[in-house]
């Protein structure tokens, strides 16, 4: 059989590639791998199921695997919490990481990206998940090479009950022969699946363990609740004959009162009474079953999901139906985790060897649910970070907001523009028209206000520049305070803004004081210093003029 030269799988075994396009574990009615199953729930006692879990401590499943599938069918809670572990983590979308930015490295996580958007991907993983239950699984890969190049073709569930494990360390799997012989796993061809409910072999790791002594236990309740609704469910009836009666009258006074519980009907002699009686206490008696029964399944949905509240409808408190969906959601990760580490060890790694024995990187399944984003502080923190100088991308900001990019300037969204300020040097009084449709705006002591336009008139835009803008007969102090208020106000408002910023972003007194030195050398102060120095000037000149006018009026 040709053999891949140095090419082994995660226990040194040898790769076959000749036999990896054929199927070694498919059941056979006649052989070792038979699908028909037993029975070893039937008539469980104690006694019983300790013999069978010792049976698999020693190495032989195959009753303790039986008793498994028996209890996921005959115990709805259990196949319903357990359905629910492992179908919420075979609903996960999956990705892949390539292993590095090459290109040969993109091509082949795109390769294994296209294979997992198979239909048939969910149900795959839904039986390779089966090892939460039993503490372990066996998926048979079957490969193919018609488009000239390795390729699983599917992944096959086989039944655990046709594996064992060595006995010297009751670890390492191996599978059944045609002869029943214990056969080392052929290189490349099974996901070795397992996921443990605690620390251990795998033959004691699985919630089965768990689930059988529960489950007998609800099976011994459900038993009596049965009989007795059975028995006490309908009144006692108590036949009485009379002193003269004999043995055949007896004897037909029992049947009729034996046949009442089933047919309810049935006839006696005239000197014959029957009565009912009827148990006063069946109400609180049967409570009690039902109060068991709903705690072994509480006991059950802790075991596989952490929590009750989404499966009992039983909650501690305010707000403990949130906590417990949080410890479900903790053990999905944990499950989604060790799903992504199987999968990449027993389908990745075979696969791209496979296609190229000397790679030593290969791509990287990661099965997680994708956090939510908190859009408005992520809005939020990327504006003040623009508003402090710092350079971020927009592309990726775009994406982590969910915003597509425009496909031309057309598809631009804008914020609407804002009614154009008259010019900020405009006298009180002046009304503009900066639209040139008919809007108003007239400033009274340096603010600008709305009115209504006055029909049929337009307005004249005002003349530009500052002796334009100045009124008449303006005092000193006016002149300066109106210069220093419109000429400062951008450069001060851009400083401001700056220090809110930086402010809001700053963790310590020491971190917004490096800020403020390295943020304030980037600003434009040239703006601000030359209006300081224009209403210097002003403010000189007016004092000058009204020393002089005080002189002239004395």
């Amino acid at each position: 059989m040709a053999k891949a030269a140095g090419l082994v799988d995660q226990w040194g075994r040898p790769v076959e590639r000749g036999r990896l396009t054929e199927q070694v574990a498919a059941a056979t009615i006649g052989g070792v791998r038979s699908p028909l199953t037993g029975y070893p729930a039937d008539g469980l006692t104690p006694l019983r199921l300790a013999a069978i879990l010792r049976e698999a401590d020693a190495g032989d499943p195959v009753r303790y695997l039986e008793l498994a599938e028996t209890i996921e069918e005959r115990n709805p809670h259990y196949v319903a919490v357990l359905g629910t572990r492992r179908r919420s983590v075979a609903q996960i979308e999956m990705t892949v990481e390539p292993a590095s930015d090459a290109a040969e490295d993109v091509d082949r996580a795109a390769t294994v990206r296209t294979w997992l958007e198979r239909d048939e991907l969910a149900d795959e993983v839904f039986d390779i998940l089966d090892c939460i239950g039993k503490g372990y699984s066996f998926t048979e890969i079957t490969w193919e090479t018609s488009e000239g190049q390795w390729m699983p073709a599917r992944l096959d569930w086989r039944d655990p009950r046709w594996f064992r494990f060595e006995r010297r360390d009751l670890a390492t799997p191996v599978m059944l022969g045609d002869g029943g012989q214990e056969l080392p796993l052929p290189a490349f061809r099974f996901i070795h699946a397992t996921i443990r409910a605690k620390s251990g072999l795998p033959l004691r790791s699985g919630l089965a363990r768990i689930a059988a002594w529960n489950w007998m236990f609800k099976a011994f309740t459900e038993r009596d609740w049965a009989i007795f609704t059975q028995t006490y469910g309908q009144p006692l009836r108590v036949g009485k004959w009379g002193a003269g009666a004999t043995e055949a009258d007896k004897n037909t006074l029992f049947r009729a009162v034996a046949n009442i519980a089933g047919d309810c009907a049935a006839i006696i002699p005239e000197s014959m009474m029957i009565e009912f009686i009827e148990t006063s206490s069946v109400g609180a008696t049967s409570a009690l079953y039902l109060e068991r029964v709903k705690w072994l399944d509480e006991q059950m949905s802790k075991a596989v999901i952490g929590q009750t509240a989404t499966t009992d409808a039983v909650t501690g408190g305010l707000g403990s139906g949130k906590e417990h969906r949080q410890v479900q959601e903790d053990i999905e990760r944990a499950d989604a985790r060790a799903l992504s580490a199987i999968l990449n060890r027993d389908l990745v790694r075979p696969w791209m060897l496979l296609t190229d024995s000397t790679l030593r990187a290969f791509p990287k399944i990661k099965i997680a649910r994708p956090e939510p984003e908190d859009t408005a502080a992520l809005a939020d923190t990327a504006e003040k970070a623009v508003r402090m100088g710092l350079r971020i991308s927009a592309r990726k900001t775009r994406e982590r907001l969910g915003l597509d990019e425009p496909e031309d300037e057309a598809d631009v969204l804008t914020a609407a523009k804002a009614p154009e300020t008259p010019p900020a040097d405009a006298p009180d009084g002046a009304v503009t028209d900066p639209a040139g449709r008919g809007s108003k705006i007239k400033r009274e002591r340096g603010v600008f206000k709305r009115v209504e336009p006055v029909p049929g008139t337009t307005a004249a835009r005002q003349p530009e520049g500052l002796s334009a803008a100045l009124p008449r007969d303006p005092a000193p102090e006016t002149i300066l305070a109106d210069r220093m208020e419109i000429e400062a106000a951008p450069a001060m408002a851009a400083m401001i803004g700056r220090i809110e910023a930086m402010v809001e972003a700053a963790g310590s007194m020491e971190e917004l004081r490096a800020m403020l030195v390295e943020g304030f050398p980037e600003l434009a102060l040239d703006a601000l210093a030359e209006v300081l120095a224009l209403g210097l000037m002003a403010a000189d000149a007016g004092g000058r003029m009204a020393v002089e006018a005080e002189d002239g009026s004395a």
